[in-house]
Parts: C-alpha cells; structure tokens; sequence
C-alpha cells in the first residue's frame, strides 16, 4: 500500500492550499479603501468637457472595415433613438468608461451588456433558457463596465418607450441591486451549486420579476417558433436540382456569387474542427444547398455575415450562421483601465470561448473558422431564439426587467470573478446602487447628445442614412 504523506503538491489550474491571507470576502471589502464604491457615480471629466472623440467622427471610425454599402442601414439603425445610438457604440463607452474608477478585478465581460442583449434560445434538447446572448465585444476586463452599460441602457430604452425619469431611475436602480444581491447569493453556496445557480424556472420568483410574466410566456411562445424550418420557409424557394435555394429580399438577404459561396461553404471543413466531437454525427447527416448574405442587428451592421442551408435526409433544414468577428471594441481602452491587452490568435474563437465562459448552456454548434483570411464565428441561426424589447416596456416591466437582467449578468461574472470577492466588495447596503445609477442616468444624458449629433449630421448631410430599415 501507498502512503500519501507530506505536502500537497501544487496541480495547476487548482487553487493552492488555505493560507493566512485575508479571505476573498475580506479582500472585496478591503477594496473599498481604494476605490469606494461612491466613487461609481462619477462619469469622468473628459467626457462632460467635451475632451473625447467627437461623436460622429467615432460612428465614422467605427465603420472601417466593414461592407461600404452597408454604412446608410447602420447610421439610420443608430439615429432612430438614443438607446439605439448606445447599441451601435460600445467602442465610444469603453473610451469613455476607461475615464471611471475601476477595482481592478477582471471578469469575462460581455462587453455589450444592454438591456436588449439578452434574450431567450433553446438548450441542445430543445427547452428554452434566457441569459446573455450577444458577446461579439467579448474580453476580460472590470466588471464594473458590464454593469454600467446595462444601467445606462435600461435608463435610455424606458425613455425610448415614454417610461418617465423616476421609473427609468428606478430601473437602472434595483438591475444594479439585483446584481449585487445575486452575487451576494452565488458567493454563499457551494462553488459547484454557485456555478449553476438561478435555473431558468426560478428566475421570476428570484428577482421578482412577476410582472414580466405575461411578457415572457409571449416571447417564449414565439419563440418556439423561430426555427430554421420556419425561416427557410419564407426565405428560400426550390431550385431546379430539387434542392432548396435562398431568395433575394434587399437590402437585408442577398444571394452571392458562386465564388463568395464556395468560400464559404470550404471554411466550413475548418468550422468542424472546432466543433464537439459528440456533434459531428449530427453535422454529417446534412448537406449544404446555399449561401446568402444577410444583413444582422444594430452593432453589427455593416460586418459580413451569411447563412448557410443545410438539409437532411428529409430535406429538413438547419441554418447556420457564418458571422465575421472583429476585434472587440472594448481592447483598445482596456490598458487605460490598467488591464492587460489580450493576444488573440482568432476573434471568432475568442467571440466563443467568452460566450461559454459566461453562459451556463450555449449553442452545441458553436465554433469558428476563417473565410478569405478573415475570422468568423458559427453557430446556430434561429435556433428558437426570442428577446424582450426593453423600449416596449411599461414601468412596471422595465424595473422586473432590470432585476432579472441584472441577477443574469451575475451569474456570468461568477463563472470568471470569485462571487465572494465581488460580494465582498458589493456589500449589503445601497451604497452602489445608487452611486451606479448617478453615472447611468449622467451618461444617458451624455447619451442622448451625441444621438442628436448623429441626427444633425445626417441632416446636414454629412453622414448617409436609410432610416426604418
């Protein structure tokens, strides 16, 4: 027999053995000193004084590199409110947040954490989950940045949908308390029943959300039926080889050209690469019959990005998504804040790593791969995808909404942040819940100048817009 005597030896990736050091509770609290959480309220005098890239001028530097022509259908995207303005202008806010005090504790971030980026889509045996479900901004950097970013936004899509001040207030509010309270949670529990935590189910009754019910029973309800069968169903016709091919629907679904086709369809032997094994069987049961490129949301405008057909034995479809990943916006700004710029070697490996790193279930199709020499990530299209449309909310809804957004985005830190530090550092009082909500209601307002700076321009005709598409 074996003894196993003397000193634990160290395994890598496992932490070491307790010390005498504070513990993590202790060391989120001692944080304060440094940085205490009052401190949050301040959105920074470079951005109040007008000493940062002008707004216009940042919406122009943020479309190189995308498809020319698609510049008009991003600017008129951005210029119908203010919070659309937000969705489309991550990379200014990161600029802007770098201006903020920090902790210093890194998280996986979403990096585009608004309000209408989390939404509903279905696990690999077909049940619905809700979580975060847009990371094309992705990296590791201060948690504080996500929770801004979500403040700001519910403040900016209530006025969207004519919820007044104090309710928007209101929202950004209890989103940044239920942030605080659910991290407070996860850091109680078992770090295996941490990593789970808040299922689906129980999620109304833990923010109680409860008057977001009728809400999300709609939404879920369609989105049940936003499979690929029903899109392929409007947007594809057969073709004289008894297969199945796309229709053009300009500007938002164009066919291409047998070329660009091709191109796509052979970097998708690179996709199956980085696939799970386990759904490679699946993969081969379908064929692919065509490419179009499709137009995609308000960020993202203006990015390449097709969808790919496949059929099974039945003529069955499923759709995939082929979508460029550029650089996240937020790198740039991430050394101002004292955090280290990462090296990456594939932005769509890193858009899919960040997203399960943060989501308790993610797409089983997700991967990666390279088109022409650019980077691009791949995943399901349609896969029963649904989302809340925080500007169409009542008061009421907005703050349920905020709450259960926030405990969301909790529970994606804690999968990279140690929910005992951030708990730590949070505390039980209110302190940072209102200091967070001071700088969302501030930069919302910052917000809603620069979207009449857009407008102005276009008018002047300085920047091109197609408005309402």
């Amino acid at each position: 027999m074996t003894a196993f005597g003397g000193r634990i030896p160290a395994v890598e990736g496992f932490a070491g053995r307790a010390g005498a050091g504070p513990s993590p509770k202790e060391a989120g609290k001692a944080l304060r000193e440094r940085v205490p959480r009052a401190a949050h309220g301040t959105v920074g005098a470079r951005v109040l004084d007008g000493a940062r890239p002008d707004a216009v001028r940042a919406v122009e530097e943020s479309s190189r590199g995308r498809v020319p022509e698609l510049a008009p259908i991003r600017v008129g995207r951005m210029a119908a409110s203010p919070f659309a303005f937000l969705r489309g202008s991550a990379g200014l806010m990161a600029h802007d947040l770098a201006a903020t005090p920090v902790t210093g504790v890194a998280a996986q971030l979403c990096g585009d954490a608004h309000a209408a980026n989390f939404g509903l889509y279905a696990d690999a045996r077909g049940g619905l989950v809700i979580d975060l479900n847009d990371f094309d901004e992705t990296v590791v950097g201060p948690w504080e940045w996500d929770v801004k970013r979500l403040a700001t936004s519910l403040v900016l899509a209530g006025g969207a949908g004519g919820v007044d001040q104090d309710a928007c207030r209101a929202a950004a509010f209890d989103a940044v308390g239920a942030y605080r309270r659910t991290m407070r949670l996860l850091a109680k529990l078992p770090a295996l029943e941490a990593w789970n935590a808040i299922a689906d189910e129980e999620l109304v009754s833990h923010t109680d959300a409860r008057d977001l019910l009728g809400t999300l029973e709609r939404v879920a309800g369609k989105a049940r039926r936003n499979t690929s069968a029903r899109f392929a169903a409007r947007s594809t016709e057969e073709d004289p080889g008894g297969g199945r091919r796309f229709v053009d629907a300009p500007p938002v679904l164009r066919r291409v050209p047998d070329a660009e086709a091709a191109a796509v369809t052979t970097a998708l032997g690179a996709y199956l690469e980085t696939v799970a094994e386990e759904f490679l069987p699946l993969l081969a049961r379908h064929r692919v019959h065509d490419v179009a490129f499709r137009v995609v949301g308000t960020g993202s405008v203006g990015t390449r990005s097709y969808v790919v057909l496949l059929l099974d034995h039945r003529g069955e479809p499923l759709v995939l998504q082929v979508k460029e990943a550029r650089p996240s916006a937020l790198v740039p700004h991430l050394a101002h804040a004292g955090f280290a710029v990462p090296e990456v070697d594939h932005e769509g490996r890193r858009v899919v790593a960040g997203q399960r790193r943060m989501q308790v279930v993610s797409d089983i199709l997700l991967g990666w791969t390279t088109v022409d020499g650019r980077p691009f990530q791949v995943r399901q299209f349609r896969n029963r995808k649904g989302s809340v449309d925080p500007a169409a909310l009542t008061a009421d809804q907005l703050d349920d909404y905020g709450r259960m957004t926030g405990a969301l985005l909790a529970r994606a830190h804690a999968h990279s942040a140690d929910p005992r530090l951030l708990a730590g550092y949070c505390g039980k009082n209110e302190e940072l819940d209102e200091a967070v909500t001071a700088f969302a209601v501030a930069y919302a307002n910052r917000t809603e100048a620069d979207h009449a700076d857009l407008v102005a321009a276009i008018k002047s005709g300085r920047l091109a817009a197609e408005l309402g598409v």
